[in-house]
């Protein structure tokens, strides 16, 4: 279980990716709460620490799960993946394409590396 096919590295890329987004949005809605004067500091600050959170979850899941060639890491992955779709087609409703269409195409990419035939036998062997 030590090899690391293509479809994981990438697979673990996205999961990065989309991490390095979150954490880096929770901390610019940290700094502007601070900054600023928001109508609803306690939803701004659940906002914020919720991005964060789910930024850093989504990078140990890449790094410590994924990239470590871990079972663990592959539901996580799947399932923010899952999350993002909805939200794409959300975005893409709300017109707001040029966010939504990424996002959607992202998200298709992240699950379907993840689901891949050569990431489920380098996370769960030949059985």
């Amino acid at each position: 279980m030590s090899q690391r096919p293509l479809t994981l590295i990438i697979a673990a890329a996205v999961v990065a990716l989309e991490g390095l987004v979150a954490l880096g949005l929770g901390l610019y809605v940290a700094v502007e709460t601070l900054l600023g004067k928001p109508e609803n500091l306690t939803s701004a600050l659940a906002e914020a620490a919720f991005g964060v959170l789910i930024g850093a979850g989504l990078l140990w899941v890449a790094g410590g799960g994924l990239f470590r060639v871990e079972r663990w890491g592959r539901s996580p992955g799947v399932l923010a993946q899952i999350f993002m779709i909805p939200v794409a087609i959300t975005l893409i409703q709300s017109d707001k394409p040029l966010i939504g269409i990424p996002l959607i195409v992202v998200a298709l990419v992240g699950l379907g590396t993840l689901l891949a035939p050569p990431t489920t036998t380098a996370l769960y062997g030949d059985d």
